[in-house]
Parts: structure tokens; sequence; C-alpha cells
């Protein structure tokens, strides 16, 4: 049976969790916040320049709160400092790497990043990546960025023997985490694999002492279901997820059953979830596109350092409805909007494109 390795000795070691780390939940202070550059010509191939413009704003609004860390090649740097330094952004705050990637969805192939319970430590997590179930050759680059994070940071770096994504993980710090079935059992990830196994496997790599499951996600996900897009602890024992009242989408019959099941749960010490609904937006259909709907949600938001950065779709009304809810939820941090509609197009939003750095 596949067990942990230590990525510098190549040598089989006790798990993260075995050890004393765990994954820290996202409104944990943080060091920083690490995006991947969108290089490849082959995605937004209609959209580049709108894509930028979103993508810049985005990377600006984060250097308003911490630093920021831009995996991006070398003859890619100026174009993206540029781009930056148009948005606004905080070039003080900005740190370059020159390392190259397949992809721009740094929260699925970025660093995770681990705390030791001592509070001073920190680990690399790094799962097997296939781009979300091998859609989208090649991603080798993808694949070697948390070990080249590892070394740079001289951070110890633990390979878990899972295929599984950040994007997929959601944890509230108390030894809960809340994925999807239809991603980590997915057979174009881990073939034959039990739900007991992938319990253990994810329990020790993240340091939970339990995993609370939904079928799945969102109609038009490229991932198969990142919980990212749908569900999202705000709190150790409060979750906003989406919801979509219109028996007519796409996304209705699912979101109800999410609901209701998460209504049901209840966390290793008996707690049972507080579930707040968070309004889907109306359908985006692009023309011409490999995916009929896309997945556009505002449960992709990014939580910072007393700040919380919001996806919006430029639709008035449920933008305005959505972050009424998340200010809610997060009433110390300032509220973000961040125009989303042409980043979309690719499947994502901010969860996606970023990773968050403890």
């Amino acid at each position: 049976m596949a067990s942990f390795v230590n990525n510098a000795t190549s040598c089989e070691c006790p798990s993260p969790r075995a050890l004393g780390y765990s994954l820290p939940p996202e409104w944990s202070q943080q060091q920083s916040v690490m995006l991947s550059c969108p290089i490849n010509p082959a995605t937004w191939p209609n959209t580049r320049p709108a894509l930028e413009r979103a993508y810049a704003a985005f990377a600006a609004a984060i250097t308003r709160f911490e630093d920021l860390r831009l995996n991006c090649v070398a003859a890619a740097q100026e174009h993206y400092r540029s781009l930056l330094a148009d948005a606004g952004a905080d070039l003080s705050r900005v740190r370059f790497h020159d390392l190259p990637t397949n992809d721009a969805w740094c929260r699925d192939h970025g660093p995770i990043i681990l705390r030791h319970a001592d509070g001073q430590r920190r680990a690399v997590l790094d799962f097997d990546y296939n781009a979300w179930g091998g859609k989208f050759p090649p991603w080798d680059l993808d694949d070697a960025v948390p070990r080249a994070i590892a070394a740079m940071d001289v951070l110890p770096c633990f390979h878990a023997p899972l295929f599984c994504e950040g994007g997929a993980l959601e944890v509230n710090g108390r030894g809960t985490l809340l994925t999807t079935a239809s991603v980590v059992l997915n057979p174009n990830r881990n073939p034959g694999m039990s739900k007991a196994r992938a319990e253990q496997l994810l329990m020790d790599a993240l340091g939970c002492e339990q995993v609370l499951w939904l079928p799945s996600g969102l109609a038009g996900d490229d991932t198969d279901g990142h919980i990212d897009t749908i569900t999202r602890f705000v709190a150790h024992d409060v979750v906003l997820t989406a919801y979509d009242d219109d028996p007519l989408s796409p996304n209705h019959d699912v979101l109800k059953r999410n609901d209701a099941l998460l209504r049901a749960m209840r966390l290793h010490d008996g707690t049972p979830l507080e579930v707040i609904r968070l309004p889907m937006p109306e359908p985006i259909r692009p023309q011409n596109w490999r995916e009929e709907i896309l997945p556009a949600t505002y449960a992709n938001f990014l939580v910072i350092n007393n700040a919380v950065i919001v996806p919006t779709y430029r639709q008035d009304r449920r933008d305005e409805q959505a972050l009424a809810i998340i200010a809610q939820a997060f009433p110390t941090r300032e509220i973000v909007p961040s125009d989303c509609y042409d980043i979309v197009i690719e499947g994502g939003a901010l969860h996606c494109l970023s990773q968050q750095m403890f």
C-alpha cells in the first residue's frame, strides 16, 4: 500500500498528521497569495486582452492587503508587471518567480501549505496531479510546482499518494474536511480506490479527523465538481452553499440535494452545520465553446488578510445579493468585488486562480 514520501529524500515517512501538521482554514493569517500567470496562448484564445485586464485587477486587489507571489517565466514578467502597474497594484508587494506552468489554475497545482501545531513550522503538501483527470495535457510543469516552491522556500515537502487538487479541499480548522465524491473517487483520478482508503489518505495528508462528502458539483465544471465552486466554510460550523431556486436551471437538482445533505451533516463532535444559501448567477451560456454552460458561482471567493475578494458576473441584482450575504458571513473583512465575466470562460474564477501561503 502506497504511503507518504518526503520529496527531499525520496524516502517513506510518517504522514503530515502523524507529525503534527494540518491545513489551516482560509481565514487564518496568511504570508502571501500565489498566482500562476496565464501565459499559455491556448487558454482564453478569443478574449485574452480582456482576460489579462481582469486578471491584473484581481492581482492588484490582493496587493492592497498582502504580498503576492507570481509564477511567471522570465520572458513574460515585464508584460505582467506592466499590466499590474496599469491596474494600480502595489508593486512593492509583488514577487515574481521564473517558474513555468502549463495553466493558470494555481489552486489546483500550487503548493498546499501545512502548518505545524507548534505554530511555527510549515510544510508543503504535494498531491499527484493530472489536470482534472487527464482532460488538458500536458500538465508536467504544473505537477512540478509544489516541489519547486518547497525547494525555493526551504520547506519539507510531503508527497501524498492520491490524485487530487486544492479546489477539492475545504477545511474548517477544527478537524473537518468537506469534499466531493465526483472528484476524489472519480476513476479518472483514483481508479479502484475505496472511499475508506481515500478518507484515510485525506485525513492523514491534511491533519483532519473526518471527511464529509457531497456527491457532485456544478454543470459545465471541467474539474468534475470541485467543492470550492459550491460550498465553503466561513466558520468552523458554518457553510455558505450555492443554491438555485430556478427548477429549470441545470444546477437546481444537484444544489437542492447538496443543501439537504449539508443540513443533515454533523461535525466530529456532533455539532450540526449551519447552512446559509448563496444564490447562483443567471446561467452564462457561451457560444461555440466546449461547454454549454459555464460554472459561474459566487462561492469561488478568495479569503485573504482583512478582506474577501468575490467574483461578480455583470448581473447587478444577483451580484449585489451575493456580496451582501458574503459580507454578513465575514463582518470584520472588507468585501471586494472582482469582475470575472471574462475569466470564467475557461471554467474558473478567483479561488481557482489563487493559493494562500500560510
